[in-house]
């Protein structure tokens, strides 16, 4: 089944050191840095939580086209998303921290301009089995035509005090209680929840209560679910794993107390594993790792591979009789959009990737969202680099980047015919 994390999307950037003196010229610590660690936020984390539970899930969400936008789209590169253009800056949090404590934030990117909706992120959500909505203030879940989109959909909405009321309808809404005493006006979280649930005409309204557990009403009396007691540090997510535990429970069946209690124990193992700070992305090249390690060969072709057709297959097995694993880096929507024209892709990005996982010939699928796949090379290094095509080996500009680790580029036969235009122009 599919879940499918709509919201705003930050860079979290945490700045690591030691401290061991103050500044001469006030009492402010001097951070010694070591090491910097980025991560995705909002949604973003949201969704790499989700995909390193091993749910099939897809990120919907706005980023803008700067250079703190590429690194989160860096971080994102093993979560499918489906990414619109964002007006505002980048938002990106960095925290200062020394040991596990965190000594002081700095913040920047946002403002003015909401993002708006595009028709594929649209297609992305009605194709959702469930939704969870990561509202974190930046604006997308204004939009009106995403909100229609969003009411046809089971929903757990994760709000914030500067976003928007949840659609009508929403299966379960998810403030902590800061934030329902924001929305209500109400101290008590139980006269929070009564309020909250008739003003959102939600089925359900949670509100999480930190180390005291959570409060749910879903009609009657509420219920009180308690937390395990762990040692917390840093807090930072715990909202997140929290809302991405209950939407995964919700959309495989389980009723709606005991995916509260499973959401409130979920929370409180990660606060005790050290909160965003402790949480590493799934690495969907473990099956690259595991061929180097026994010293096996790593292939890896490119492309759009937008309608499949028979000359996509044979490359694709050409490709994975020269190694020991097959790794198709993938071009993004946007990226097939810049390179083909407007009307491309006629296949949408979690497709294409759905259908080449299916063939036997392909190991791993990364996407990039690059016009050149360089940058994704270097992270990959594969041994074996190989083209379909007309090309030769001498036309190819990352040839000297594979060449540079001691790879080599290899250009497979190509099958006249056979191509993704031609069968389009032949449509046409």
């Amino acid at each position: 089944m599919k879940l499918v994390v709509v919201g705003d999307s930050l860079l979290d950037v945490d700045v690591l050191g030691t401290v061991e003196r103050l500044c001469p010229d006030a009492p402010a610590p001097v951070l010694d840095v070591e090491e910097e660690r980025a991560r995705p936020g909002g949604a973003g984390l949201a969704a790499a939580l989700a995909a390193a539970d091993g749910i099939d899930v897809t990120l919907v969400s706005a980023v803008a086209d700067d250079e703190d936008g590429q690194r989160l789209r860096d971080e994102l590169a093993r979560v499918p998303c489906v990414l619109g253009p964002s007006p505002a800056p980048t938002p990106v949090k960095t925290r200062l921290r020394a040991g596990d404590q965190s000594i002081a934030r700095l913040d920047r990117g946002g403002g003015p301009g909401a993002p708006q909706a595009t028709d594929d992120m649209l297609d992305a959500v009605l194709e959702a089995d469930y939704v969870l909505v990561s509202d974190y203030g930046r604006g997308l879940v204004r939009d009106e035509r995403l909100r229609g989109v969003l009411a046809r959909r089971p929903v757990v909405w994760d709000p914030h005090p500067r976003g928007p009321d949840p659609v009508p309808g929403a299966r379960l809404v998810t403030p902590n209680a800061a934030e329902a005493k924001a929305f209500s006006g109400h101290a008590d979280p139980a006269d929070a929840l009564t309020a909250l649930r008739d003003r959102w005409r939600a089925r359900a309204v949670v509100v999480t209560l930190g180390s005291n557990g959570a409060l749910l009403h879903g009609g009657g009396t509420p219920v009180a679910v308690p937390a395990p007691r762990v040692p917390v540090v840093d807090p930072c997510g715990a909202g997140d794993r929290f809302a991405v535990t209950v939407a995964a429970r919700l959309m495989g069946g389980a009723a709606m107390d005991d995916a509260v209690a499973d959401g409130v124990t979920s929370a409180a193992e990660f606060l005790r594993c050290g909160g965003a700070s402790g949480f590493r992305p799934v690495d969907q090249l473990s099956t690259v790792d595991a061929v180097r390690a026994r010293g096996g060969v790593v292939v890896a072709t490119g492309g759009c591979f937008d309608l499949l057709h028979a000359g996509h297959v044979r490359t694709l097995r050409a490709a994975r009789s020269l190694g020991d694993c097959l790794v198709v880096c993938l071009n993004s929507d946007s990226s097939v959009r810049r390179l083909k024209g407007p009307d491309r892709p006629v296949t949408k990005e979690q497709d294409r990737v759905e259908v080449l996982r299916a063939l036997g010939c392909v190991d791993d699928v990364v996407v990039f969202d690059d016009d050149t796949p360089e940058r994704v090379l270097a992270d990959l290094r594969p041994d074996v680099w190989v083209k379909g095509g007309d090309y030769t080996v001498d036309s190819l500009p990352e040839a000297d980047l594979v060449r540079g680790w001691g790879g080599r580029t290899v250009v497979v036969p190509y099958h006249r015919g056979r191509s993704t235009t031609e069968m389009l122009s032949r449509r046409g």
